[in-house]
């Protein structure tokens, strides 16, 4: 059932998903995380939330943002101007990393208070107000594939499907946004350049990257638990 003019609303609530809905999209979630090959490709969702983090808080700590890049290897790059240092670069680096779990924690709290509509709009808009910024064409691509996708789910599905595909989205942040600081972790013992955002925000602030490292860690891992929480209604 497609969804009408006279039955949108933005701030409106919906009915909540069934329980085995909701297991059953964190499951989903699930297996498009841990397998390898399939994480390759999935994974370009959680690099959209990372650069976008980057840019966003760049943009509201009164950086100037010059672009971002995502690469079909699944890395990013966000350029800002400003000063180098101080309260503004610490806050835009460490951004990166916090973003997926932290975006998908505000997510489950809008799903748990049933708002699955502005969820999804809310999605929408943050997705076009990147492409803006997007430099480069796979970047504009994966951006533009991922808004459509919420746009077309919002606007042309009903209740059922967008509640499956908000609570997928969700779990795929909450989820989602655990393995990379494992995967920064593992990168860092074995080839480490000095050149990742815990490296960058321990020259920042003199603070060891080791404790950036907990920083990412305990913000996924808490986000997971809140987030989890507020799901499955607990």
């Amino acid at each position: 059932m497609s969804a009408s003019l006279q039955d949108f609303q933005l701030f409106g609530t919906q009915s909540p998903p069934a329980q085995w809905l909701v297991v059953a999209t964190g499951l989903a979630a699930l297996a498009a995380i841990v397998p390898h090959g399939l994480w390759r490709l999935s994974r370009n969702a959680i690099t959209i939330a990372h650069e976008g983090g980057h840019g966003l808080v760049a943009l509201v700590s009164g950086r100037r943002l010059d672009g971002i890049r995502l690469h079909s290897d699944t890395s990013g790059l966000t350029v800002s101007r400003g000063k180098p240092y101080g309260l503004g670069m610490i806050l835009t680096a460490a951004a990166g990393y916090t973003a997926p779990p932290l975006l998908g924690l505000g997510g489950a709290w809008l799903l748990a208070a049933h708002h699955v509509t502005l969820f999804l709009w809310l999605a929408t808009a943050l997705l076009l107000a990147m492409l803006v910024m997007i430099r480069n064409a796979y970047g504009v691509l994966t951006v533009v594939i991922t808004g459509a996708a919420f746009l077309l789910v919002s606007w042309l599905t009903g209740p059922d499907v967008q509640s499956a595909f908000a609570y997928t989205a969700v779990w795929f942040l909450l989820l989602g946004g655990v393995r990379p600081a494992f995967e920064l972790q593992r990168k860092r013992r074995r080839y480490n350049d000095g050149d990742s955002d815990a490296d960058q925000l321990a020259r920042l602030t003199h603070v060891p990257p080791a404790l950036w490292l907990f920083l990412f860690h305990a913000v996924s891992v808490c986000s997971l638990i809140g987030g989890g929480r507020w799901l499955l209604g607990l």
